[in-house]
């Protein structure tokens, strides 16, 4: 009999459609779900060698192409905490479905944008969409893939797939720019984008539901305004410098707006973080953990690629292809520490991965101020087999400390903190550039606060990630 989906009543709800092939048995449901991953992965960094491309035919500012990167970013941040609790409470098949579908619209509108404040608002919509994806497909995997071992190798399966699309990003960015034009870069993801709903509808069993849970609205704006605020007065501070008045007033409506969240979870009836998970050191750890590793990666990719074309002089296949030897090293890290992380727990990976992405960043800060490319090489498959070495064990991390009916929340609050990572990380980049006494200052300022947040997240992986991931 076809997976009976809960109702509201505790009646079975008939499922429809055919049933899904046995998890056990086939990982085409792992395809299924990683394909919309990779589709959201890839439009982070097929994006970053395109920019400079868009802003010149566009004729963008800095702060402009900053908002075309970060305002996807921001809003697929504000609103994961949303994309989680509605999986939790409408079904997690369902939300993930309806994400791609949102992301695949919203790429249209990209590819089609005539000047710049239409592409900012198409991105905005596509981060919507990536905020209904991600929490969406760790649940599944969750639910696809429930017995501990499997359910780890279907994690480091997953990060691999992750490191695929970040390898592909900015070499196929670059080929595609170079060749059709940057609007390809965003028609990439139609295909996807279908491909993925067809394969989900198929191979996946519909989600249990619980339409009891009331979504917390005052908690997600909240959330959304936080985040928001946070983004604009880091983007702006390149422009109108840190003492401006409208950036020192966004930071401190982005501190009110997190204080408000904080209260308003301590008195909801049903808090959209429960006080459980944030008291969990391997939740909590695990989340900061994410947002300082994709802080220092997705931080050194767009002052590297800035670097590379306006600097350098490469073209956008050659920053593309200058950016390869940092995320192709993800894609081995993740399929190693995914076989590694069975035999020795998360706590070793995740203290490793970190300890290594920060020397790697390290020596690119002490390579000096106009250091040959060569140079970089080795600094940059550090940062990339680091990062990703590290990710699979705390995704393991976050999400075995979840509690039953918590699993999309859970990976809301990770994926959460990871893209507000990525947004100051690009965000505080753009910045150092913008306002350093010269663009070789301002890019080794950012690698050396990218390495030192690379060394506090290997310190808090000591003190929070378990040696052995929890419910294993």
């Amino acid at each position: 009999m076809p997976f009976a989906e809960p109702t509201g009543d505790g009646g079975p709800e008939p499922a429809a459609g055919p049933a899904p092939e046995p998890a056990g048995r086939s990982w085409v449901p792992l395809l299924a779900v990683c394909t919309g991953y990779f589709m959201v992965i890839l439009d982070v960094t097929i994006i970053n060698v395109a920019v400079p491309v868009i802003g010149r035919e566009l004729s963008a500012s800095l702060t402009a192409v900053q908002w075309i990167t970060n305002g996807y970013t921001m809003v697929f941040a504000g609103l994961l905490l949303t994309g989680g609790a509605l999986g939790d409470r409408l079904g997690n098949r369902r939300v993930f479905s309806a994400g791609v579908v949102v992301f695949t619209v919203a790429s249209a509108g990209c590819a089609l944008a005539p000047d710049t404040p239409g592409l900012v608002a198409a991105r905005l919509v596509e981060g919507a969409g990536a905020a209904l994806i991600v929490p969406g497909s760790l649940a599944l995997l969750q639910q696809a893939y429930p017995a501990p071992a499997v359910r780890a190798r279907a994690f480091g399966l997953w990060g691999s797939l992750a490191g695929i699309a970040a390898s592909a990003g900015p070499l196929l960015g670059g080929l595609l720019v170079s060749t059709v034009g940057w609007r390809w870069v965003f028609f990439i993801n139609l295909p996807v984008g279908v491909a993925c709903l067809l394969l989900t509808l198929r191979h996946l069993g519909p989600s249990p539901r619980r339409p009891g849970r009331p979504v917390d609205w005052p908690a997600q704006c909240a959330v959304v305004a936080a985040v928001a605020l946070l983004t604009a007065a880091l983007n702006e501070a390149g422009r109108r410098g840190w003492t401006d008045p409208a950036v020192l007033g966004a930071l401190g409506l982005a501190a009110t707006a997190a204080a408000a969240f904080a209260v308003r979870e301590r008195l909801a009836r049903d808090p959209v973080l429960p006080l459980g998970l944030l008291r969990s050191r391997a939740m909590s750890g695990g989340s900061v953990i994410g947002l300082l590793f994709n802080f220092g990666f997705y931080g050194m990719v767009f002052t590297a690629s800035l670097d590379f074309q306006h600097q350098r002089g490469y073209s956008a296949l050659g920053a593309g292809a200058a950016l390869f030897p940092a995320v192709a090293m993800t894609m081995f890290a993740s399929v190693v520490s995914g076989r590694l992380s069975r035999r020795t727990g998360d706590r070793p990976l995740v203290v490793s991965g970190m300890l290594l992405a920060a020397l790697g960043l390290a020596g690119w800060a002490a390579a000096g101020a106009d250091p040959g490319y060569p140079l970089l090489v080795a600094p940059m498959m550090a940062v990339g087999f680091g990062t990703s070495f590290a990710l699979t064990g705390s995704t393991s991390t976050v999400m075995g400390a979840a509690p039953a009916g918590y699993a999309g929340s859970a990976a809301a609050l990770f994926n959460t903190a990871r893209q507000i990572g990525s947004a100051t990380g690009v965000a505080l980049g753009g910045t150092f550039l913008a306002t350093a006494a010269d663009y070789a200052a301002g890019l080794r300022l950012s690698v050396a606060v990218g390495a030192l947040a690379y060394l506090t997240a290997a310190a808090l992986a000591w003190r929070c990630v378990p040696p052995k991931a929890e419910g294993t």
